[in-house]
């Protein structure tokens, strides 16, 4: 795994972490317990920071990053990912807070200062725009992303039992590394 300081500053790794040899992971960058990052992502925590919370995983070809400070908004837009969380492949997050139990399907984008609540599905190459809140309980799809109905209680409970399957898996890679 390629992982780089940036200012100094290296990427903090929790317990049980699975992060693939051909992922890289640049500065500011905090993963906790039993996160998964699979090949070819790309996280920089150069110009902000970067938060992936306990259990989720960061699929194939995702690119992470974030805003910096400016005149207009001195705090930028930090990445945080909440916990439990399945971001399929290639997708991008830019700058946006994401709560606990989503999954964000294949190619989506999630645009700066986007907040997404707990218990959310995104379906995949949907385009969230900058600033949008999703309200908890939803599947989104389309670009740009619109409510499309409520989830289910089989959905829901699927939201954790993904995460649980990405713990699963790392542990076995983990095992043979």
């Amino acid at each position: 795994m390629t992982i780089r300081a940036y200012k100094g500053i290296l990427p903090t790794l929790g317990k049980a972490v699975y992060v693939d040899e051909s992922a890289v992971l640049v500065g500011d960058i905090t993963l906790a317990d039993d996160v998964s990052i699979w090949p070819l992502v790309a996280a920089r925590g150069d110009v902000n920071i970067m938060r992936i919370g306990a259990r989720t995983n960061i699929q194939d070809g995702c690119v992470l990053h974030l805003s910096r400070p400016s005149p207009g908004k001195p705090e930028g837009s930090a990445l945080i990912i909440g916990e439990d969380v399945t971001v399929g492949h290639k997708v991008m997050l830019h700058g946006c807070t994401l709560g606990n139990r989503i999954l964000i399907g294949m190619g989506a984008i999630v645009m700066d200062d986007v907040i997404v609540e707990d218990d959310v599905i995104i379906g995949a190459g949907s385009l969230v725009p900058p600033g949008k809140r999703l309200q908890g309980g939803y599947l989104y799809v389309g670009s740009p992303a619109k409510q499309a109905r409520p989830l289910n209680e089989a959905e829901i409970a699927f939201l954790s039992e993904s995460a649980a399957n990405y713990v699963v898996l790392k542990d076995e890679y983990l095992a043979e590394a």
